[in-house]
């Protein structure tokens, strides 16, 4: 990966950094102290809508979103959470001096589902194909019962400007 910065990376990923999701509250996006960046937890948006809504379980009840596509949304929010970080880097500065250390996962869960870690392996996943090695991080899945906007996942990480 060396010699290849990770805009080329989301590039060759058909992806592009979107732009920061607007808070939906009294937050911001992002805070940078030192060379620490914290997000807040990001949504599966794109261009301001909510690309799915519902808990995430196997099956066909209505309201259900399957892990796969689960899955998927976790890594929209990821690529969500770069923008974040994105916003808050200084001039001269890009994600390729950045390094993830934390990944919190939140999904919004049927009663009876406990595949979270597969569900956030989508942010990891994402993570790991955009920034490579300084993509690897700690990571917490955690199964709740609603989410804002009814998100079926919400993820939130931390990183270190290593520049």
């Amino acid at each position: 990966m060396s010699g290849v910065g990770a805009l080329d990376r989301l590039a060759d990923l058909g992806l592009r950094l979107p732009d920061v999701v607007p808070p939906l509250a009294a937050y911001q996006p992002a805070v940078r102290v030192g060379d620490v960046v914290w997000t807040s937890g990001q949504l599966p948006l794109r261009d301001g809508a909510l690309v799915a809504a519902g808990k995430v379980g196997e099956g066909s009840a209505t309201g259900l979103v399957s892990p796969a596509a689960a899955a998927d949304l976790a890594g929209v929010c990821a690529l969500n959470a770069l923008a974040a970080v994105a916003s808050v880097l200084g001039e001269g500065e890009s994600l390729d001096d950045v390094r993830v250390v934390k990944v919190v996962g939140f999904v919004a869960s049927a009663p009876a589902f406990t595949g979270q870690p597969a569900v956030v392996n989508g942010a990891s996943h994402l993570l790991g194909e955009v920034l490579g090695d300084a993509g690897t991080h700690a990571r917490s899945a955690v199964g709740v019962a609603v989410l804002p906007l009814d998100a079926p996942v919400e993820v939130e990480l931390q990183a270190l400007v290593v520049r």
